[in-house]
């Protein structure tokens, strides 16, 4: 795309997290931002387009909104999708992963609509050399009520690959999903954050990440690095800005889990995201945590039913409900968990936050506040 237009983006997102996502993007003085279904729409140049893969860390991709038209027949379709220049972001030999929905309109065959675009678009870009896997552009065609929207994708493989986690464990958490709920509790880096649930450590280190300013696309590569137009002076330049503008982690963050395999992964993981010196992580049942001094916050992904027997959940949230208040009494406290039930369970006193979607699992979020 040329550098110097203003464009329409799309930041998807994961269901529940479209306001923060908002937030996210108003920091960094985007303009038009809105929120849509499914994520949230913005404008920019080019510089905006890569500053937004950079940095933010609830979006699981960023799409850049290339056409949209009305259209009720498949000549028209090719017509049109001939004269689009595809050429900003398609090389002739690019392969292309083109996936379309279709839902009341004339046009409501995917397939028919694939076999229309494809000769189309090799068409527009000139004759396609043989296509590689390496060099895949996925490009995402929307038809409904017969208007025809075709969207590319800019990140490629999706955001929550930020590179650091090599290892992981049962159920593990989105790195999206982990960074967006921290935004959304309001956590900027000013207060300790312990999870005694850690698993493979997503926790831990997206709250290190935005502790220290540190952009979360900085270690990963995007799908408009192979776009004609790249520029990788920009981008040089705008990781550069990045890490300048990093901090050393201001509080205490750490974390335990009862899993010795699950501490493992973590610490690898913090090694690869370079942040082993700066997080703590222990193999300790929530029973063996020291009472905490002050105040923090508490987050954690506990056991619901599909990593526990049914008959030992109600027991199991007793316990963390009380193991929780002696050794966490003055912290504000979070966690995941699709049932209010098993919530209630604990005796505390939780309010519920938001809806989320976790793989596919719709959870709520949970919040009560420590002692006073």
């Amino acid at each position: 795309m040329d550098h110097r237009q203003d464009a329409e983006f799309f930041a998807v997102v994961t269901p529940g997290l479209e306001t923060v996502c908002a937030g996210e993007l108003t920091a960094l003085a985007m303009a038009g931002v809105r929120v849509e279904a499914g994520g949230v729409a913005f404008r920019g140049r080019l510089a905006d387009l890569y500053r937004a893969n950079l940095w933010l860390r609830s979006a699981s991709r960023i799409l850049v909104r290339f056409a949209d038209f009305r259209c009720r027949d498949f000549p028209r379709l090719y017509q049109h999708a001939g004269k689009l220049p595809w050429g900003r972001f398609l090389r002739a030999e690019t392969a292309i992963d083109l996936r379309v929905s279709c839902r009341q309109s004339r046009l409501m065959h995917s397939d028919r609509v694939r076999q229309a675009l494809l000769p189309a678009i090799d068409q527009a870009r000139g004759r396609p050399a043989p296509a590689t896997e390496s060099g895949t552009q996925l490009i995402l065609v929307r038809i409904a009520d017969d208007v025809v929207q075709i969207s590319i994708d800019s990140s490629g493989e999706l955001l929550h690959r930020r590179g650091y986690r090599q290892q992981v464990t049962v159920a593990p958490l989105r790195e999206t999903l982990a960074a967006g709920i921290l935004l959304q509790l309001g956590w900027d880096g000013a207060q300790p954050l312990y999870d005694p649930m850690c698993g493979s450590g997503t926790f831990l280190i997206e709250a290190a990440l935005l502790a220290k300013r540190r952009a979360p696309g900085l270690a990963r590569s995007f799908a408009f690095m192979q776009w004609p137009g790249w520029r990788p002076g920009l981008w040089d330049k705008l990781c550069s800005d990045a890490r300048r503008g990093e901090s050393a982690c201001p509080v205490t963050i750490a974390g335990s889990d009862r899993d010795g395999s699950a501490v493992r992964a973590a610490l690898a993981n913090l090694r690869t995201a370079g942040l082993d010196q700066n997080l703590r992580v222990a193999c300790a049942s929530l029973e063996a945590l020291q009472p905490q001094a002050g105040c923090g916050l508490l987050v954690c992904n506990p056991p619901y039913g599909l990593r526990l027997a049914p008959v030992s959940l109600a027991a199991f949230y007793q316990s963390l409900g009380r193991e929780l208040v002696r050794a966490f009494p003055r912290w504000r406290k979070a966690l995941l968990c699709p049932d209010p039930d098993l919530v209630t369970m604990t005796g505390l006193p939780w309010q519920h936050l938001a809806n989320l979607d976790n793989g596919g699992l719709r959870v709520g979020l949970f919040v009560c506040d420590g002692e006073e």
